[in-house]
């Protein structure tokens, strides 16, 4: 479990953390979002003692992580999976882990295949692939077995395949009582993985919440509504307030009244209903609502591509020109 206290980080001027508050609790995925630039590295730098925080604290299983006699088994990291020497094997450079850490022989075979790389085992870990690389820096997180489990971008470089297989990693991890603690900039995946959600913007909390939690706070939606009578679902919408607009593939768009009021009003108007859904905000539109406030790195517009012009014609003195130049080269 990771507990942070009051953290706060300044480098100079620049504060990149201030006052934050949040715990990782065991037995869930946690995700970890925010802009760029939020200070989400920073604050994975100060859990692993990496950074020193400027104020406030971060407990790891209730001690600060520097003072775990076995620190790998507290926490097993993947910050930046590049981090191996490129000319030793994707073995040699576990083998060498588990030597420095008193982790058995033996696990690095296990990891190596939780993993996949078996048979690229012996390869230099300098020839892979980003994907390859990433696999082999969750081997060396998982190395020590720790009950923490922090990644920073896992899924980058994987194909559709590896991603699905990170997913049910984490998963899995977590059913078994670990602590999970993920960043990712991609929403689609931590809807998909996240059980709980910590949400910061330029270093403050933002939310620290379920998924769920987190997307409900997004302004109403709109609801779907579908009926063979149309003029009279156009009456009853407009009676109780609510705007209606045409949608696609002929069902329609009703702001300003929930589903249930849709449906009470059409039961008794006796108006037949074939659809009626509630439009929901997606975890990506809600982080992007929730945060607009905190995006530091903005961009106003992509610029407006180049006129098309007609090529350049040369005229007959410039082409005489041309051809004596190629002349004195060709000699």
């Amino acid at each position: 479990m990771i507990e942070a206290v009051g953290l706060r980080k300044v480098y100079g001027r620049k504060v990149a953390v201030d006052d934050l508050s949040f715990t990782v609790r065991p037995g869930i995925v946690t995700g970890f979002l925010g802009p760029n630039g939020s200070g989400k590295s920073t604050t994975m730098r100060m859990i692993l003692g990496l950074d020193r925080p400027s104020a406030g604290r971060v407990l790891v299983d209730g001690i600060p992580y520097a003072q775990h006699r076995n620190p790998l088994g507290a926490v097993g990291a993947l910050l930046d999976a590049k981090a191996v020497h490129t000319g030793r094997s994707a073995f040699r450079h576990l083998q060498a882990v588990a030597a420095t850490a008193g982790i058995p022989a033996s696990r690095v075979g296990e990891v190596i295949d939780m993993v996949g790389l078996r048979e690229v085992a012996r390869k230099r870990a300098g020839g892979f692939s980003l994907g390859m690389g990433q696999r082999l820096g969750i081997a060396s997180a998982l190395l020590a077995d720790p009950s923490t489990v922090m990644f920073d971008e896992p899924v980058n470089g994987l194909d559709p395949d590896g991603i699905l297989w990170i997913r049910n990693l984490m998963k899995h991890l977590a059913s078994e009582g670990r602590a999970v603690f993920v960043s990712s900039h991609l929403m689609s995946e931590m809807a998909l993985t996240a059980d709980h959600l910590v949400v910061i913007g330029r270093g403050r909390l933002i939310a620290d919440e379920p998924v769920q939690a987190f997307i409900d706070r997004t302004r109403p939606r709109g609801v779907t509504v579908r009926s063979p009578q149309v003029e009279q679902l156009r009456e009853l919408v407009s009676a109780g307030g609510g705007r209606i607009a045409p949608a696609a593939d002929g069902a329609f768009d009703v702001q300003g009244l929930s589903p249930q009021q849709i449906g009470d009003a059409a039961a008794r108007a006796g108006v037949a209903l074939h659809e009626l859904t509630p439009q929901r905000a997606s975890l990506e539109e809600a982080f992007m609502e929730l945060t607009a406030d905190s995006v530091e790195y903005q961009a106003h517009g992509a610029p407006e591509p180049a006129a098309w012009a007609p090529p350049v014609q040369n005229s007959p003195q410039q082409e005489t020109a041309q051809q004596k130049v190629a002349q004195e080269v060709a000699r």
